[in-house]
């Protein structure tokens, strides 16, 4: 019996599945046949709608995370710091007999 390939649903289907769970107009068992899914995924998607329930009516619209700002000047910095640490552990090492000339 060879084993079914993994699906990935989109969030549109889950919703339209998790809704028709919330209904009650059909069973977990009859959904899971009627979209061919197994019923603890319907389970969880039903529990998962139940649970973000809330935050449609939060008030306030949550907008994506604002991107991080980026300083670009202690980013070259700490490139510079790096490749100064950088080329004096090569020069010691060098130095030492540890490190071959040849990289």
């Amino acid at each position: 019996m060879a084993k079914r390939p993994r699906r990935n649903h989109t969030p549109a289907f889950k919703a339209k599945v998790a809704l028709a769970a919330v209904r009650g107009e059909k069973t977990i068992v009859e959904l899971a046949q009627q979209f061919d899914v197994h019923p603890n995924q319907i389970t969880q998607w039903r529990n998962q709608l139940l649970d973000g329930a809330a935050g449609v009516f939060d008030g306030e619209a949550k907008a994506a995370a604002p991107a991080p700002v980026i300083d670009v000047k202690t980013l070259h910095a700490k490139i510079g710091e790096l490749t100064l640490e950088n080329d004096f552990l090569s020069g010691a090492l060098g130095k030492a007999g540890l490190l071959s000339a040849k990289r």
